[in-house]
Order: C-alpha cells, then sequence, then structure tokens
C-alpha cells in the first residue's frame, strides 16, 4: 500500500472510482425480459430457484429495454423480428452488452442450410459480446456467459471514455448458397426445383396410416 499503509483504522479498503463502478456495475446486471424461442425456457430455469441467476446479481429481469444493460437474445431470430431486436437494443442505455444463447442465435443453427426466413446469427442484427452455443444450452452455460461479461465489465477503463456508443454491424450478408436440389442458372427452373422440394418434404412429413 505505500504511504497509505497505517494512515487508516483497520477494515478500510481503498480503491479508485473506475473500480468502484465497475464493481457495482458487474454486480448488479439487469437483464431485459426477452425470449424468442425455445432457449427461453432454459433461460426461465437459469433465474429459478435450482440456478439462481439471482446469486450473480442479475436476477431483476426488467420489462422494458430502458431500464436493462444486457440482452439475452435466447432463440431463433427470424428476418421479421430482427428489425424489433434491433429496436430494443437501441431503447436500451449505455454501456450495454449481449449474450447469444443458442445454435440459432449464434449462427442460424439447424436452419443454416434450409431456413430462408431464419437470420444467420444475431450478430448481424446486433454487436455481440459473448456467444453460448448450444442446442439448447444448459443453465450452466448461460451462468457462464455472464460470468464473461462480468468480466469484460471489470476490465472496463476510464468509465467507458472514448469508446464507441453504438458499435457497426458485422459486413456479412448472413445468406448462404442454395443446395444444387434448391438452385439452378435459370430463375423458372430454380422456382419449379423449390416447389417439387417443398412438395416432396410435405409428402414425407405427412403421417402414415394404421
Amino acid at each position: 500500500m505505500g504511504w497509505l499503509e497505517g494512515r487508516f483504522e483497520e477494515n478500510v479498503i481503498t480503491t479508485t472510482i473506475e473500480q468502484a463502478i465497475n464493481w457495482a456495475r458487474e454486480s448488479s446486471m439487469w437483464p431485459m425480459t426477452f425470449g424468442l424461442a425455445c432457449c427461453a425456457i432454459e433461460m426461465m430455469a437459469t433465474g429459478a430457484s435450482r440456478y439462481d441467476i439471482d446469486r450473480f446479481g442479475a436476477g431483476a429481469f426488467r420489462a422494458t429495454p430502458r431500464q436493462a444493460d444486457l440482452m439475452i437474445v435466447a432463440g431463433t431470430v427470424n428476418f421479421k423480428m430482427a428489425s424489433r431486436v434491433r429496436r430494443l437494443y437501441n431503447q436500451m442505455p449505455d454501456p450495454k452488452f449481449v449474450i447469444a444463447m443458442g445454435a440459432c442465435t449464434c449462427g442460424g443453427g439447424p436452419y443454416y442450410k434450409y431456413g430462408y426466413n431464419v437470420v444467420k446469427g444475431v450478430d448481424l442484427i446486433v454487436p455481440v459480446d459473448v456467444y453460448v452455443p448450444g442446442c439448447p444450452p444448459r443453465p450452466e452455460a448461460l451462468l457462464e456467459g455472464l460470468m464473461r461479461i462480468q468480466d469484460k465489465v471489470r476490465g472496463m477503463k476510464a468509465l467507458t471514455k472514448g469508446q464507441p456508443i453504438d458499435m457497426p454491424i458485422p459486413s456479412r450478408t448472413g445468406y448462404v448458397l442454395l443446395p444444387p436440389e434448391l438452385s439452378d442458372p435459370d430463375p423458372q427452373k430454380a422456382v419449379e426445383k423449390q416447389n417439387e422440394f417443398a412438395r416432396r418434404t410435405k409428402e414425407l412429413a405427412t403421417p402414415a396410416k394404421a
């Protein structure tokens, strides 16, 4: 402690304002009440009594983005929902953080190849701080992701001075090449292939009669 040693009574801790604010932030993360699909069930389990995310100071799920600083994107993000996710993110106060929970959120999951209506990764919409893969990830994995967010908050410098307020969206498009059975240089033939694929898939999905 140097020249501070012996100048104060016992039970006195010296620190910096920056470290104190970061400690307060990491110990009171407020996630937004926000679930899109099946991974939201695992997020609810994380907040329940068995795993108790409140032990980490993150149990106060807020019903409005204006009171939240952590967005847990739990579930499949469709293109129709993408603009809503971005709007909620923009309404959150700075500094704010994002956890991508589940394989669908991280990169499209099982819908990566044929899911034409699914965003191939939520990082195309909002900047992601921590990825939690799995289908679905267990509550322990989400708690691990929360601790990594806390590590990031603990390392913030100069009260976020000089950090960008709105991070740019990654430049990749999120679209993938169609498989051979769905693509063709001729647009008309491509539509015919896609209709045939849809018809064949529907027939295979029809339950067999007893």
